[in-house]
């Protein structure tokens, strides 16, 4: 892990052209305790990200001199794996395909929600820094996830899920104690916009509850909260 200043969660670089959504951005992330550092250009983003050592980098992919796609390419090149979080005005998927192809972790559509990116933030940030880089567990109370083996316990048993109840439960732990919606959880689950069609994700958390519901567990694990969404967390 980078080192950051004292108090701050995470040191995040901020990269938008725009001054007003560069400023509102690195203002809003400061209040939820991050340290910001922000440029405005793609030469200036790789240097700062290559000097500064961010631990996360919020990346407009439009930008004046060097789009974020070949500012992420280059640090690929030169070795630096920091996380980036691509910044698009365009919700095309052959965009959001070469977001990905070239190492990004996670894209936002402009117009985005705060709340969104520091969600999306700090999802990325659990999978990053929340471990030893030989330590592919992640663990809430009784539950263990091994994202290597694709295997999950909860109180010592052996729970077999399907491979979208395994990418449900590791959606919902990597959001641990924030509510998620049905339209953000099929958006990341299935990754496809189901105009609404959100049963399907009712269906799938009633299927992943009877199957934590293993003897010895500690309690419920995935939480209701009715008219906004699901939230994971372990009873005390």
């Amino acid at each position: 892990m980078n080192a950051h200043s004292p108090g701050a969660e995470a040191r995040l670089l901020v990269v938008d052209d725009e001054p007003n959504i560069r400023d509102l951005l690195a203002s809003s992330l400061r209040f939820a305790g991050f340290e910001v550092l922000v440029a405005e250009d793609g030469h200036s983003a790789y240097h700062q990200a290559m000097n500064e050592h961010p631990d996360l980098i919020v990346l407009d992919v439009m930008l004046p001199d060097m789009d974020g796609f070949t500012v992420t390419r280059r640090l690929r090149d030169a070795g630096v794996t920091v996380p980036v979080l691509f910044l698009t005005a365009r919700d095309d998927m052959r965009d959001k395909i070469q977001g990905l192809t070239v190492g990004g972790d996670d894209y936002v559509t402009k117009p985005f929600g705060l709340e969104e990116v520091v969600a999306r933030i700090r999802a990325i940030l659990r999978r990053t820094m929340g471990a030893d880089e030989d330590d592919a567990l992640l663990r809430i109370g009784d539950l263990t996830i091994d994202e290597d083996a694709h295997e999950v316990t909860r109180a010592g048993v052996d729970i077999d899920l399907s491979p979208t109840e395994f990418k449900l439960l590791r959606y919902l732990v990597l959001n641990e104690g924030r509510v998620v919606s049905k339209m953000q959880i099929l958006d990341h689950v299935w990754e496809y916009d189901w105009d609404g069609e959100v049963a399907i994700v009712e269906s799938y958390i009633s299927y992943l509850r009877r199957k934590l519901a293993v003897e010895g567990a500690s309690g419920e694990l995935i939480h209701t909260k009715r008219g906004v969404g699901y939230i994971l967390r372990a009873e005390d």
